[in-house]
């Protein structure tokens, strides 16, 4: 090698190890120094719930006709007593003197309460309107009766009837019914689709119907009806007759709306849905009606 050649190729510099690359030998054997790693616990094992059973249920309690004709009626039902108030002041207006003084209490010629006062009138608007109530009155009548009529049919093919006409028990669970409702006794009949007082009030409103058709066609044709109307005992008579009919339906409605309110959305709803929340454990209406073949 020439002396150009020894100075164009150094000698190589000694590397110096980096200290953060350095393994010692405890490093090197891991094995023996190593703590051992503790093995990961069991997923814990879930114990098999007992089988829910359930609480409440759907009880199909008003068919879809029986749910139409209750809706129906009452607006009909309330037409035809504004109306038939309206005819009635053509009659009960004192000023025209009518001597017969019809709907009122009293004995003989002496008063205690005429109906209705005047500010019931003016309420009203009455006064001299007894042709608009004709018309009305009349009109709505035969829907009434049309619909009452398809009601009845309905319960007697249907087998409803059933769930409607008191049986023996009825006026016993009427008085119990009654009385727990004036707080007067904690025990409640047990009861279907209807407890006794419903069954009562209900079958009577049906006969009061068919009375306020009889003694307001004898009212309207008292001529041509004549023997219809002497078997109710005259004009007159058939005239008290429709009025405290009248008076029936109207205690009716306090009575039933105050109730459904003291029932509750659940009762309401199932006159709109057909259908009612109940526990289960309670007697189903449906399992009745598919009882009867």
């Amino acid at each position: 090698m020439t002396e150009e050649e020894k100075n164009t190729n150094p000698m190589p510099l000694p590397v110096e190890p980096n200290p953060e690359t350095v393994v010692t030998p405890s490093e090197l054997d891991t094995t023996a120094t190593e703590e051992p790693v503790a093995a990961a616990p069991p997923p814990p094992v879930e114990t098999p719930r007992p089988p829910v059973s359930p609480q409440i249920r759907l009880d199909k309690k008003h068919p879809l006709a029986i749910r139409w004709m209750h809706w129906i009626n009452f607006p009909v039902l309330f037409t035809m007593i504004w109306s038939g108030l309206l005819i009635y002041w053509n009659d009960s207006d004192n000023a025209y003197k009518h001597p017969h003084a019809v709907y009122r209490l009293g004995v003989g010629p002496f008063t205690l309460v005429r109906f209705f006062p005047q500010w019931f009138w003016k309420a009203m608007n009455a006064p001299y309107h007894v042709t608009e109530g004709l018309g009305f009155h009349f009109f709505f009548a035969w829907i009434f009766a049309i619909n009452g009529f398809l009601y009845v049919l309905f319960t007697i093919f249907s087998g409803e009837w059933r769930f409607v006409v008191p049986d023996r028990k009825s006026l016993k669970q009427a008085i119990q019914v009654t009385l727990k409702d004036l707080h007067l006794s904690n025990y409640l009949p047990p009861q279907t689709k209807y407890n006794g007082a419903q069954k009562i009030a209900y079958t009577s409103v049906i006969l009061m119907g068919l009375g306020s058709l009889i003694t307001g066609l004898a009212i309207y044709k008292p001529t041509q009806l004549h023997l219809l109307t002497t078997l109710l005992g005259g004009y007159e008579m058939a005239r008290w007759e429709h009025f405290l009919l009248t008076l029936g339906f109207c205690g009716f409605f306090l009575i039933h709306v105050t109730q459904v309110v003291l029932a509750g959305w659940n009762n309401f709803r199932s006159m709109v849905s057909g259908l009612e929340v109940k526990p289960i454990q309670e007697p189903s209406v449906d399992s009745e009606r598919k009882s009867w073949g």
